[in-house]
């Protein structure tokens, strides 16, 4: 673990932080990279994400403050102003609609856009979970697996205590105090997204001629990927027999993901051969 890089002037820079900051880079970069080939100017790359990043900031944290809304209303400035708290599903809605926006406004192709997008998005997620890791948060339940990783120093810590608070069933014979071995569930996310970012470059020729069949193609999968993740994760939002939030939102993804996808293959198929040709 490093959760903390440096400090300058009494100031810290977490890798957390650092992993953040490098993910919205590296994914402007990708995106940059596509729309050059797609034929668009590159440029536009950095500047939508400029509104990813603040929009998605704001959605990730707004999204938390509404899901523990208890301990926002016991502390409203100090759960606004803590550091902590920024949500992956609350920053994908935020800098959604935050890029949506801009691109309304610079009259760009919406579906061609996002096709550019979609491989920035897994390349940010993937680096992204790796800062998760390098500060002890977002971590899995307890396991005896060889891989396992345990996090004394984590985002919380992963002892005995804070895992019950998540809901994990722990023996009763354990101290609070114990610090337990979990599932390294932030590798598990790099790793399934590195995985998707393969089937993206692998089958973004043979989408091509339908803009955002490669967007929704990204979004169907990351849906699957943190559903799976899910199953894993020490989490206190569990609900219906184990289902955690972002399990539903995972489900109600893919199922529009996949609607979208089929809505755009049938309006491709009714284009005429020699205007989709063009």
């Amino acid at each position: 673990m490093f959760p903390i890089l440096f400090e300058i002037g009494g100031f810290q820079v977490t890798s957390f932080g650092a992993s953040i900051a490098l993910a919205f880079l590296a994914a402007a970069w990708v995106v940059a990279n596509a729309l050059k080939r797609q034929g668009e100017n590159p440029e536009y790359a950095w500047d939508l994400a400029g509104w990813a990043a603040i929009c998605g900031i704001l959605g990730a944290k707004v999204y938390y403050l509404l899901l523990h809304f208890g301990e926002t209303a016991a502390d409203p400035w100090g759960a606004l102003l803590s550091r902590s708290g920024l949500v992956w599903y609350g920053g994908f809605i935020g800098g959604a609609l935050g890029v949506l926006f801009r691109l309304w406004q610079l009259k760009l192709p919406v579906w061609k856009y996002a096709d550019a997008v979609a491989p920035g998005m897994a390349v940010g997620y993937a680096v992204g979970r790796v800062g998760c890791f390098l500060v002890g948060d977002d971590y899995g339940a307890p396991t005896n697996a060889p891989w396992a990783v345990a996090f004394p120093r984590g985002a919380p810590p992963s002892t005995a205590g804070n895992l019950r608070a998540f809901g994990v069933d722990i023996p009763a014979t354990t101290p609070d105090s114990t610090v337990l071995a979990v599932h390294p569930t932030q590798l598990y996310e790099t790793g399934m997204t590195l995985i998707i970012l393969a089937i993206l470059i692998w089958l973004r020729p043979r989408l091509a001629s339908t803009p955002g069949h490669l967007f929704f193609l990204w979004l169907g999968l990351a849906g699957v990927e943190r559903f799976i993740v899910e199953i894993f994760r020490a989490k206190d939002d569990r609900f219906l027999g184990g289902f955690s939030v972002a399990q539903l939102i995972s489900v109600l993804l893919i199922g529009t993901a996949v609607a979208f996808y089929v809505m755009l293959q049938k309006r491709g198929e009714r284009v005429p051969a020699k205007v989709a040709r063009a």
